[in-house]
């Protein structure tokens, strides 16, 4: 079933045709909200919740663009979103670890320090992704997490492919300075 038809079923409250529309793009959402959140069960999460706003807005569609380009548009948004409402939560996460008890800290289980370094190298990237400017992030998450061409994320981000290329240029040389900072500092 094309594109095109399986909207028309989905618009037509059939329950299959929405079934093929989330296996078709599950994994494409999880990956690209996961490459946002940087947490695969809150990728899942949000995935839900741009399957939900699918059904909710079909009828809004414009078959003007890919259904593929507005549902990576809806996973963008959402994911946006998310990032925003955790920030406002953070600092309360950070008064729970105040409170930490001493046995947790304490514990002499056997700590591999290679998969310490591991994280904390992935902990750094992720920090240095999050401090970019909003559509430097999406543009580069979408075409280094996502391998999206420029013409495609021109498509999703709704701008021209050589605002794409600044804003690749610029992510990649903040990336640079971020990373080489905190090299240095170490």
């Amino acid at each position: 079933m094309d594109d095109n038809q399986l909207i028309k079923n989905i618009q037509n409250k059939d329950s299959k045709a929405f079934q093929t529309l989330v296996e078709r793009h599950q994994t494409k959402v999880i990956n690209i909200c996961n490459g946002f959140v940087h947490n695969k069960d809150d990728a899942q999460d949000i995935a839900q919740e741009v399957f939900i706003e699918i059904y909710k807005s079909i009828d809004k569609f414009r078959s003007e663009a890919k259904l593929s380009t507005w549902i990576y548009r809806i996973s963008v948004n959402k994911s946006l979103n998310f990032i925003r409402d955790n920030k406002k939560n953070k600092w309360l996460q950070s008064l729970d670890l105040l409170f930490v008890s001493d046995k947790n800290i304490n514990n002499n289980s056997f700590i591999d320090e290679d998969k310490l370094e591991e994280e904390e190298k992935t902990k750094i990237i992720h920090q240095a992704l999050n401090s970019l400017a909003e559509n430097q992030k999406i543009a580069f998450t979408l075409n280094k997490y996502e391998d999206l061409s420029y013409k495609e994320i021109s498509e999703i981000m709704k701008i021209s492919i050589s605002s794409v290329e600044s804003l690749m240029f610029r992510a990649k040389k903040n990336l640079q300075k971020k990373l080489i900072n905190y090299y240095q500092k170490k």
